[in-house]
């Protein structure tokens, strides 16, 4: 009777095992950078030269080097501290360089650009450019600059017409810029390849590395490679300890993947309180949707909302904001508003799939469908919109089609909440 007692017990573990694959992130690394943390050295170099570049500005005599220093460090200062007022702090100081020297200078066009680009002001980085151009760059500079304001604006045809300009296979811009292009195209090897290269060329620029791996991470993440990306977060981390973009991807992870909702709680939390981004706030509400707390997960999501609504944010956050308005929020006029406003600043199929989606929850079925025929069929989509245009296929009773969207999306199913995943899984049978 033992041994049959023991038998049966083998068999049951074996079975869990193969139903429960192994976890990816370990509780015992998390725990221990948690415990070991302390202020990375980035942050106290940059504390450094902020101080002193502030000091050598001199209001009664302005100049360019000085004031674009202290620029460049209030910059670095916004992606080691999440505050967004740092950029717009250093863009003010680059308009007053550009005042000053009558649009003269390159340097603060182009930072003006950068800048432009991350805050999602895609046109003004457009007209920047053009500004750029005419005052007179060098080729390398121009071509590079075009291709980052083409992708952003969809103009995918230029942007490649630009990289092909600049074919480099020793180049750290070039393949990351072609990593870009590939992951867009849905080829995913050919992107981990480049971004590959883009990390090892960047030699001994901790800066560049950092970069190339943490987002070589985020490729593997999106491949269905967890175990390739967390190494990789790990090594970036281990590059630089402030590399809060890794460790949340550690969290995405520990919850998608292990289903450890309470590890990836303890990261989200420990980011959130080292950060003034709001990117950990999302992250907690998709912790708290996995639990089926949607209490929690509301306050978290209202919490994301006025951060992210403030002006200072303009359009940066829109995507997850119609995703929390048309989920856990229930709002899905405010995200027809939205994806309305998205396709004035950047009108992709990615955005016409959001303006889709909206509408969609917003009961305009009809009027979705004809925005996936005219602007939305036949492109190239991410994880997320793919299971958005199978939900509206299946709500057109288009079944075979519905199919096909959310086999695609389970591809990239990591990109999408834990919520979108098991509902992916109860319409298809073959995964």
């Amino acid at each position: 009777m033992k041994q049959l007692i023991l038998f049966v017990s083998i068999l049951v573990a074996f079975g869990s095992c193969k139903n429960d694959p192994p976890k990816i992130v370990s509780v015992a690394y998390i725990d221990s950078l948690i415990l070991h943390y302390s202020t990375p050295a980035a942050i106290k170099a940059n504390e450094g030269e902020l101080e002193f570049w502030k000091k050598r500005i001199d209001p009664n005599n302005p100049g360019i080097t000085n004031e674009f220093k202290y620029a460049s460090a209030l910059a670095g200062r916004y992606f080691l501290s999440g505050d967004i007022h740092d950029i717009l702090c250093s863009d003010s100081v680059l308009c007053k360089i550009d005042r000053i020297y009558n649009h003269k200078e390159t340097g603060p066009c182009l930072a003006l650009m950068a800048h432009a680009i991350l805050q999602h002001r895609f046109f003004q980085a457009d007209s920047l450019l053009e500004t750029v151009k005419k005052i007179g760059i060098k080729p390398y500079e121009s071509i590079s600059a075009s291709f980052d304001v083409d992708f952003e604006l969809g103009r995918y045809n230029l942007a490649e017409s630009a990289l092909q300009k600049m074919v480099s296979k020793t180049d750290y811009g070039y393949q990351f810029r072609l990593s870009k292009l590939d992951h867009y195209k849905g080829q995913m090897d050919s992107a981990i390849m480049a971004m590959t290269r883009a990390a090892d060329l960047a030699g001994d620029d901790i800066t560049l590395k950092q970069a190339a791996l943490s987002n070589t991470a985020d490729l593997f993440l999106h491949n269905d490679q967890l175990g390739q990306a967390n190494d990789l977060y790990r090594q970036s981390i281990a590059m630089h300890a402030g590399d809060l973009h890794s460790i949340m991807g550690l969290g995405w992870i520990a919850l998608v993947h292990d289903n450890n909702d309470s590890l990836a709680e303890k990261i989200f939390q420990f980011v959130l309180n080292r950060t003034r981004a709001p990117d950990p706030l999302f992250k907690l509400v998709q912790v708290a949707a996995f639990r089926g707390d949607s209490i929690t997960a509301t306050q978290y999501a209202r919490k994301f909302e006025l951060t992210v609504t403030d002006s200072s944010y303009g359009k940066m956050y829109d995507k997850y904001l119609i995703e929390l308005y048309t989920g856990i929020l229930h709002q899905s006029d405010k995200a027809v508003e939205i994806a309305k406003e998205e396709l004035k600043n950047r009108n992709t199929p990615q955005t016409n799939a959001w303006y889709a989606w909206a509408l969609l929850s917003a009961g305009k079925k009809e009027e979705a469908y004809q925005v996936f025929l005219n602007k939305v069929s036949g492109k190239p989509l991410e994880g997320v919109e793919l299971y958005w245009m199978g939900k509206l296929m299946l709500a057109l009773d288009k079944g075979y089609n519905a199919t096909q969207f959310f086999k695609a999306a389970w591809k990239n199913r990591y990109d999408l909440n834990p919520a979108s995943i098991r509902d992916i899984e109860q319409y298809t049978d073959d995964l």
